[in-house]
């Protein structure tokens, strides 16, 4: 049996890493946790999970948050996690299976702890 490995990049399986965090079993402890989930969320196309796990300041409504389903998020580096804040570099590919273009998105996201969970506010995306 090959179990699914996940999307975060953290070399462990789905079902130990972000699988729980998504079906809500367990919270995030980390801001860098929670970021680490929600790409994972961004991954499998999870928004009930992203919704969940926004700063309802700057959460976006339902039906607002749309998946583009030729882009798919293929890796993730994480290069800081201080605070409530973490920097990471999200890779993707887009376009038509043959011939994929590939992508970064680079961003320093803010995190904050609310009712003893920690949520996503915003970030600035740079190039």
């Amino acid at each position: 049996m090959t179990l699914e490995p996940c999307p975060c990049g953290s070399g462990r399986a789905y079902a130990a890493c972000c699988g729980p965090l998504h079906a809500g079993a367990r919270l995030a402890e980390t801001p860098e946790e929670l970021m680490r989930s929600r790409y994972s969320a961004y991954a499998k196309h999870d928004a009930d999970y992203l919704l969940r796990t926004w700063h309802p300041r700057t959460r976006p409504q339902p039906g607002e948050l749309v998946f583009d389903e030729l882009l798919r998020w293929t890796g993730l580096e994480v290069t800081s996690a201080e605070g409530s804040t973490v920097d990471f570099v999200a890779i993707y590919e887009t376009g038509a299976t043959g011939a994929p273009m590939m992508g970064a998105l680079a961003e320093h996201a803010r995190f904050d702890r609310r009712g003893g969970r920690w949520v996503y506010v915003d970030g600035d995306v740079t190039a």
